[in-house]
């Protein structure tokens, strides 16, 4: 993670008019409005529950908080689209109420919940889909001008894990990006993230091929986030349990910041700074 290493990626993000510097990688904190999110303690059920988890991720030092009002999961329940913006927007407003310098990052796939909570106060699009399940998402993502982050994914949440199947995982996620960041600069859009989508439509061989050959996505010169925390790429190749499971998030992380990643989104905020603190020192 040498400094020079990547010296042409975009080094910044437009957060509503305040540029957010992510040079140095940062941590994003998961949070989860939903009752049935894969790891319970990175579930909440009430407003008074996440302004008290929110102060922790700001006390340890996330810069992101990541709010998610419908689980992707593999085989997760579909949630409608009122439901979920009846559980994000009041989250949303009482975050950004009690806490107003933090940024908020909304992970949805459906324009009208990203515009509503936009409005309510958050300010990053975070989308599994990468607008394949909305076709009005990049137009939405366009007209408000906030950072996007788009992640690879084939399927649903629902099917996704229906025997996914590639060529080559690399270059197909390779290929996807190229033509999603395309299609999004010629709209407009400035602020683009891409993340590989680890343990969505992969199997544990594809998600470790994928981060064997990350580096590769360095070549679009774009902040990369990687989102490994407790996920069942550690816990099935260890054979424990999602409670068991922060060592093997910490090593996958620190793998991927040697790769270049920007972004850690994770539940535990403070091992991965000190994950980030501890290979800055080393290679920065």
């Amino acid at each position: 993670m040498a400094k020079d290493t990547f010296l042409n990626r975009k080094q910044t993000l437009n957060c509503k008019g305040k540029l957010i510097d992510i040079s140095k990688p940062s941590v994003m904190a998961i949070l989860n409005i939903t009752p049935d999110s894969f790891y319970n303690k990175s579930r909440v059920s009430s407003v008074d529950d996440a302004l008290r988890s929110v102060e922790n991720f700001i006390k340890a030092g996330a810069k992101f908080i990541d709010l998610g009002a419908y689980s992707s999961r593999p085989g997760a329940a579909d949630v409608n689209e009122t439901e979920e913006i009846e559980r994000l927007v009041p989250i949303v407003e009482a975050i950004n109420k009690a806490f107003p310098e933090t940024l908020i990052s909304v992970d949805t796939f459906r324009a009208k919940a990203v515009e509503e909570a936009i409005n309510a106060g958050a300010h990053i699009i975070n989308d599994i889909a990468a607008g394949n399940l909305d076709d009005k998402m990049f137009e939405t993502v366009a007209k408000l001008q906030v950072p996007y982050i788009m992640m690879h994914m084939k399927g649903t949440p629902q099917n996704m894990q229906e025997s996914p199947s590639y060529e080559n995982v690399t270059k197909e996620v390779f290929s996807y990006f190229s033509e999603k960041i395309k299609e999004l600069t010629s709209l407009g859009v400035k602020d683009i993230i891409i993340d590989p989508g680890f343990g969505f439509a992969k199997t544990l061989n594809h998600n470790y091929e994928l981060l064997r050959n990350m580096q590769m996505l360095n070549f679009f010169e774009l902040p990369l986030l990687v989102g490994f925390s407790r996920k069942s790429m550690i816990t099935k190749a260890l054979n424990i349990k999602t409670e068991d499971a922060l060592n093997g998030t910490t090593v996958l992380n620190t793998t991927a910041l040697l790769k270049g990643a920007n972004i850690l989104r994770v539940h535990d905020v403070k091992e991965a700074l000190e994950c980030v603190e501890l290979v800055n020192r080393c290679f920065g």
